[in-house]
């Protein structure tokens, strides 16, 4: 079962044990300076808003309410990352695509996991996910653009701004290698425990339709993707659960919900002058090596160099100092932000 509950979908396998339950959060952050410069892990700056697609059907193109999901509201250039947290540790295996292009590996969008190329992440090993995988260690953010104009991924590699939107599926380890690998818990264990945290304190239809969003590579991130060390068998992908998140700009967001969008984000170079926090993770695993599909795109700026032959806005470099280090013994738990 699909839910969504506090701006959080929730993803339920009660038919495969009471504690599959995996849950991703669309968390606000800092566009980091797009400069070729590899950057620590920006804050969290509060939860996206999500509503259902059905519940307002009337108001959207017919091929959204087909795809069902949720809806999404992002600023043009906006950055955002992915939250994972699953119940009492229960893995999963998640898959992250963009206008229908893996985020992990920058093949074209297939439902099952790839047998050849680990093309998903492990939760909870993996807390999140801040943009395309481009390296080992390294990923470039994700950043929301206007679909027609050349800069998502998706347009980059296909030629063609056809899907836009974030596609995501996730897999719960299968009943048997669960009760295999980890021992009966109590009571008191079986709680929600939480994982790593970044933690900072109607109108007509051709509004929603036209200048969709899809998601483009910003600026370069220290951040891993962990290797699957139980291997693609265990995961129960018969049971795999699909949501499309589909982006709007605030002006489709209004016409949609009746609801303002939320405000602007701060730059990268404010934060860092008020002296904010930045975050470093580091994971006990295996790293995967990147894909050279999603290196070899433009950037958000670079492509806007290419094509105005001006310098991307609000694209100062900054130079965080201080950087709180998380890891498996300073776990925080999470809150809106």
């Amino acid at each position: 079962m699909l839910a969504l509950r506090d701006d959080t979908l929730e993803f339920r396998f009660d038919d495969v044990h009471p504690q599959a339950v995996c849950s991703i959060r669309m968390v606000r952050t800092l566009r980091i300076p797009d400069d070729n410069r590899d950057y620590p892990l920006p804050p969290g700056l509060g939860r996206f808003p999500l509503r259902h697609v059905d519940d307002y059907t009337v108001r959207l193109p017919a091929e959204w309410s087909r795809h069902g999901g949720v809806l999404l509201p992002m600023h043009q250039a906006e950055a955002m990352w992915l939250r994972f947290s699953t119940r009492s540790g229960y893995p999963f295996a998640i898959k992250i695509a963009a206008g229908k292009i893996n985020a992990v590996t920058g093949t074209p969008w297939r439902n099952a996991l790839s047998e050849k190329e680990q093309d998903y992440m492990v939760a909870p090993a993996q807390p999140w996910l801040d943009g395309f995988c481009v390296g080992k260690g390294l990923v470039r953010q994700f950043v929301a653009m206007p679909l027609g104009q050349g800069h998502t991924a998706e347009e980059q590699l296909t030629g063609a701004a056809e899907h836009g939107g974030l596609q995501i599926v996730v897999c719960p380890m299968r009943r048997e290698v669960y009760d295999r690998l980890f021992p009966p818990r109590t009571d008191h264990d079986m709680l929600e425990v939480p994982m790593f945290s970044r933690r900072t304190r109607a109108p007509t239809l051709s509004a929603v339709t036209e200048d969709a969003l899809g998601l483009a590579p910003g600026g370069l991130m220290r951040q891993t993707i962990e290797v699957d060390d139980y291997g693609v068998g265990v995961w129960d992908q018969a049971r795999g659960l699909r949501c499309f998140v589909h982006l709007l700009n605030g002006r489709q967001w209004q016409a949609a919900t009746g609801e303002p969008p939320p405000g602007k984000p701060p730059t990268a170079a404010d934060y860092t002058r008020a002296g904010l926090p930045w975050f470093e993770h580091y994971g006990e695993g295996e790293s995967l090596a990147g894909s050279s599909v999603l290196a070899n795109l433009d950037s958000v700026a670079a492509k806007v160099i290419k094509q105005d032959g001006a310098p991307l806005a609000d694209n100062e470099a900054v130079n965080p100092v201080k950087v709180v280090k998380l890891g498996a013994t300073n776990a925080v738990a999470d809150g809106d932000w």
